[in-house]
């Protein structure tokens, strides 16, 4: 081993001891989870389905520990947030990139691992671009065609509001979007277009006329649609 690679390999490198707290998946979606807004408990788990409670209390009081973030009482009393430090929040600019290296270099096996379902439905739900949507409430009803289980979901919108449910929440459904999980990612990575989707019939869509005329601009995309893969890895 040459001297550069046993400075890497030594605790006092600062890469390693960030590493060492950060390196773990649990807590890169934990973050990620915080970046986008997320606070309670509660809602890490709706956003991570996959991640234990346990495993999220721990990564927490990790954290936490590490001054990365703080425990708050919520507004209301009644529950308890988290929230960024200083220290958390600089850490921003390096998840996004790890997702953009990701976009470019690893798509095509992003693409291709065992999505969960509830997870991916959270981001779709997230991501809708309301202000393409009418004023007032819009009901989509996702079917998700190659599922048994967490197969059918209600996105309600409210003007900004987006909610997400898997019971029927008893409201008209306006749009209804029906496919498989796999043709649904490639949609929201913007792999394809909607119109090119429908036309293809990999995406079934159907609602109102002014809601499929414009269903370009209310769809759900990923915030990183804009990443091309790279060419090679070569």
């Amino acid at each position: 081993m040459d001297k550069k690679s046993k400075n890497l390999s030594g605790s006092l490198c600062p890469a390693m001891a960030s590493a060492d707290l950060l390196g773990d998946k649990w807590t890169l979606l934990l973050l990620r989870e915080m970046f986008l807004g997320t606070t309670r408990f509660s809602r890490f788990q709706k956003a991570i389905p996959r991640m234990s409670p346990s495993i999220l209390s721990k990564r927490l009081k990790t954290l936490e520990a590490a001054e990365i973030i703080i425990r708050k009482a919520a507004p209301s009393g009644q529950a308890t947030e988290y929230k960024l430090t200083r220290s958390g929040r600089e850490l921003g600019p390096i998840v996004e990139n790890m997702a953009v290296w990701g976009m470019r270099w690893r798509k095509r096996s992003i693409a291709a691992q065992d999505c969960d379902v509830g997870g991916f439905m959270w981001d779709f739900h997230r991501t809708l671009n309301t202000s393409g949507l009418p004023d007032g409430e819009t009901v989509i009803l996702v079917q998700i065609s190659d599922r048994t289980d967490l197969n059918t979901w209600w996105v309600i919108v409210n003007d900004d509001d987006v909610d997400l449910c898997t019971d029927d929440p008893g409201h008209d459904v306006d749009v209804y979007l029906t496919a498989p999980l796999a043709n649904l990612i490639a949609l929201w990575l913007g792999d394809v277009g909607v119109q090119p989707a429908v036309d293809d019939q990999t995406i079934y869509l159907d609602g109102p006329r002014h809601l499929m005329n414009t269903a370009q601009d209310w769809m759900a995309q990923s915030p990183l649609v804009g990443v091309r893969p790279a060419a090679s890895a070569r």
